[in-house]
Parts: structure tokens; sequence; C-alpha cells
């Protein structure tokens, strides 16, 4: 095993992957811009080196700061966390030429699978289903003539995109032209490529994705399905695992093809093969792989038992992994909310200040990562995500209200967060039906109360034990409820004064 390892990110995952290394027995290292000096990743790690300014381009981008730390610090190896240079296979070929390992898949993994398209071919070997698409390298005249063909209402995608960026839905033909030239300017701002290609798209589907890891003596496993689809311009919002949507014959069946995709690159590490679902047809097609860890590992954890950071630290110092397929069985229902320093009063718009007050929620089943402490100062240089919330249930019902008393538990004064955002989520009873799909949000129009609704909650409890019952589940037993005042109590509602410059 590794005697010392590089974390080469910030925030909440710098921090989970450290803790990893820690109850392995690792040494750690780290880096920080300078507006990261007093971050919780840096009092974490046993050394912390300054690689520059607070712009990502002049600290956590630099490949060259980072290979010259992992020399001064005398490091075994490189974690790159997800966001910043963990897709970047330019960074992994650097790693390797310094001696360094990457803990994450190979240099020509990451390329193959960082081009869409040419991730599209690749797995069509294996047999993994497409969806209907462009051919690469195509020009503007001939993406217009391929549009006809395919049909409309369609998606044209950056080839080298992520994140939403490069990325627009087409319903009328006319308006073809412009929102290709504007796919293409911005996935120049974003990747430094304008390549783009097109995409059918389907309207009401669900974004389902498989976590699978390999090590490098051919094994290649997959940890069962993560659904995806509660998303805001196709930013994920909520990860909950298993899926209400995929049955025992389905998630079989993407866990074959899945591996299969992996295997089509001879993929080392842990990865996740994305899937759009047409529940109306029943289909799911391939839609990319992300190379690296994900955002919403921590849901596949609580259900599998797994350690996925640990495991990629086992597979990437060249042992066997762990697990074979016949080890992994899920129990229960996971669901995860990433909470965002974003205003959801005010169209999400980021926000940055100073934790005054922090209290997180606690108790069974209940799992927070987070980069905040009091005192920490949010900035607006970075991904607004500034925590994770994630729970376990023995079933979705159980999962669903765990989330909603963990939610109304946790206090963040000093700055605006998305829990508002997430509670009404919580008593959305599509939400509680699983009903929803990747247009959930663009229906609804959600906007975030200023006083929680007691009897909305009564509802949502009650509807929520009503769908694990119909699922021949065990019900979960909703009590306390029943003489509950339509009157907050007192104690509540001081407790929630000043959150967020106001009320909850």
């Amino acid at each position: 095993m590794f005697k010392k390892v590089l974390v080469a990110n910030r925030g909440e995952i710098a921090v989970r992957v450290l803790r990893a290394c820690e109850e392995r027995g690792i040494a750690t290292a780290t880096v920080f811009s300078d507006v990261d000096r007093t971050a919780l990743h840096v009092r974490y790690a046993d050394e912390a080196y300054a690689i520059g300014p607070a712009p990502s381009r002049d600290s956590y981008l630099r490949i060259d700061k980072i290979i010259d730390v992992a020399r001064r610090a005398g490091v075994d190896a490189i974690h790159p966390g997800y966001g910043f240079l963990a897709e970047n296979a330019e960074f992994a070929s650097a790693c390797i030429d310094a001696g360094i390992t990457f803990i994450g898949p190979t240099p020509d993994a990451i390329e193959k699978m960082g081009d869409k398209q040419t991730a599209r071919e690749t797995v069509a070997k294996n047999g993994v289903p497409l969806m209907p698409g462009s051919r690469k390298g195509l020009r503007d005249e001939e993406l217009r003539a391929t549009a006809v063909q395919i049909g409309f209402p369609l998606m044209i995608k950056a080839t080298a995109g992520g994140g939403g960026k490069g990325m627009r839905v087409v319903h009328d033909p006319n308006q073809f032209t412009s929102a290709l030239l504007a796919a293409r300017r911005e996935a120049v701002g974003a990747f430094g490529n304008g390549e783009v290609y097109l995409e059918k798209y389907i309207s009401n589907a669900r974004h389902i994705e498989v976590q699978i890891l390999a090590d490098s003596y051919g094994h290649t496993i997959h940890l069962g399905e993560r659904e995806c689809s509660i998303q805001r311009r196709h930013q994920k919002l909520i990860e909950e695992s298993p899926s209400v949507a995929v049955d025992e014959s389905l998630r079989q069946e993407l866990g074959r093809v899945a591996v299969a995709a992996a295997e089509s690159v001879r993929y080392v590490n842990a990865g996740t093969i994305e899937f759009l679902f047409d529940a109306n047809e029943e289909k799911f097609y391939f839609l990319e792989m992300n190379t690296r860890l994900q955002v919403e590992h921590p849901v596949t954890e609580f259900v599998t038992g797994v350690d996925i950071v640990k495991e990629q630290l086992v597979i990437a110092a060249g042992r066997r992994m762990r697990y074979r397929p016949e080890d992994i069985r899920p129990t229960g229902w996971s669901i995860e909310c990433r909470l965002t320093a974003e205003d959801p009063f005010n169209n999400f718009m980021p926000n940055s200040g100073i934790v005054t007050y922090l209290k997180e929620p606690t108790g069974p089943g209940v799992r927070v990562e987070s980069a905040l402490y009091r005192g920490y100062e949010v900035s607006l240089f970075y991904d607004p995500m500034v925590a994770k919330l994630i729970v376990w249930g023995e079933n979705r019902a159980e999962a669903i209200l765990r989330m909603r008393r963990a939610l109304n538990e946790y206090r963040i004064n000093g700055i605006k967060t998305s829990i508002p955002f997430h509670q009404e989520i919580m008593d959305s009873t599509e939400f509680i039906w699983g009903t929803f799909d990747t247009g959930f949000l663009d229906r609804r129009q959600l906007v975030a109360k200023s006083e929680p609704d007691l009897e909305q909650a009564r509802i949502a409890a009650v509807a929520a034990a009503l769908v694990a019952h119909e699922a021949g589940r065990r019900a979960v037993h909703i009590g306390g409820h029943e003489n509950r005042s339509n009157t907050m109590n007192s104690w509540k509602r001081v407790g929630r004064v000043g959150a967020m410059g106001g009320r909850w």
C-alpha cells in the first residue's frame, strides 16, 4: 500500500479522500489556493502546499505545480478527487512520467471516454445500446442535414462536454442554427473545443447510472444503479440508490451492459456508466462514462457497504479487488442531497459569506460530507456545492422521512443555502411516488417556502408509507403526527430565525 498520497483537490471531496487514507494508515498531503488557506482539507492533511492564486486556472488546474508539490512532498500517488484534473489524460500521463501512481484509470481510457463521440464508437463494439445520433467531425451543413434525418426534438452536445456545458435541446427546426452556434461558443469557452454532435432527445427520460469497479487483473464488477433524474440545467441535485424505475431484471441487464462498456477500454479503478432510460418504451441508451469518482458515490456505499475510495486505493496499488459479483448484495435505500451556497428564493444566485453558525444533523442512517465549519468563508471562485447530506433507510419511504428529518435539523447561518429547496422536493408528491423524470423541475418551477407546512408534511409522510406498502415492503409507522398542532413549536420557530438571512 502507498506510504503517502497527495490529494489534488479541495472541499468536501478532498476531506473524504483524506479520511479514507488515514483509515488505511497512509500519510497525506494536499494543495490549496490563496483563498483556501484556511479550508477544512488543509486542516485535515498531514502536509499542505500553496499552489497559487484563487482562480482554478492558476492553481488547481496547474499540472506543473501539482507535480512539483508531489515531488517535494515525496508522495507515492495522487488522488484527483472529482472535477478539476480528475478526467484529464494529460495530468494522468504527467503523473506516470514523474513516477507517481495516478489513482484512477489509464490516460488512454480517460481520453477515449472523455470524447463523447469516441466513447460511443468504442462501447458500441461491445454491444452497448446507443442513442440515435450523428457521426463525429461533421460540419455545420452536414449537421443540419443529419438533424432532419434524426428528427426533432434533438439535443446538440459538445463532444468534450460535461456538466451541461455546450448542450442545447432543439424542438423547432427553425431554431437549430442559432442553437448550434450557441452550443459551439459555449463548448469553446468551457473546454477549448467547439466540436459538437447530435443525439435524439427523449422527453420524460430518466437518468440512470451504474457504478463499476475494475482491477488490473481483469475483474470488473458493478455495484448497482443510481437514480439521478432530479436535475436543474443538467446539473444533478438529488441522487438515490436504487432507482424506483428499475426492477431486478433491468438491473441485471444495466449492470451487464455497464461492465461491457468499461471492458471496451480495459478500464481500471472506479468509474460510472451513465444511461438515459425511456420508461415509455422500456429501453435504455448509453449516455457517457465518467472516468472518476462521482459526487454521488456515498449512496452506493450506503446500500452496498463498499467503501469505494478505499477500493480505489487498493486497486491503484496493484492489488486484486476485494469483491466479486456475488459479494455485492444491496440493502435498503439511500438518498443524497447536494447542498449549495445558492439562494433558492432568488433563482439560485451564488452566495458567499462567513459561516456564523453550523449544526449538522446526526442520528441513525445519516451521513454528512462537508467543507464547512464555523468561521469558514465561502467564496465565489469555485463550485457552489459546500456539503452533501446522505441518508439510509430500510426502504425508500423511510429514507425520504429520514432525509426530511435531517434537513429540518440542518442549520447553516451566515450564507444562503439550497436546504429549503431540498425540503420542498422531499414534500413533493411526484417525488414521493417516484413518478419524476429529468424534466421534473422544468415542469414544476419549485420555489422554496418561507415557512414549513406541517399539514403538507403529514400528507408527505402518509404518502411515503403508502408507496412502501404497495411495493410489498414493510410499512413505516408514522407516529406523533396525529395530534400535532398546525402551529409550529416555539423552539423550532426561534431556531429558524436568521437562517439564510431570514426564515427557512
